[in-house]
């Protein structure tokens, strides 16, 4: 799924705040600060969609893998 700090460290790498991650996700701003923060945990539905707009964007998500999950950018040549 998505956690909390894989959605962070994404909006850092692409350099979105929480207002562009809610415009290009079509979330609430609201429900992205809150999930962040740790806060409330959205529907499964939502955090789909979050992480489908951050993998169009170029972000890839690398799972628990021993060390933890984690993010980085596609290399633009792929």
């Amino acid at each position: 799924m998505l956690t909390p700090s894989q959605c962070r460290a994404a909006r850092a790498l692409l350099d979105w705040s929480q207002q562009q991650l809610a415009v290009q996700s079509k979330i609430g701003n609201a429900t992205i600060r809150n999930f962040e923060s740790g806060r409330s945990a959205p529907q499964h539905a939502t955090l789909d969609v979050l992480r489908r707009c951050f993998e169009t964007a170029g972000v890839i998500f690398i799972d628990q893998n021993g060390n933890g999950p984690g993010v980085r950018l596609r290399d633009r040549q792929e």
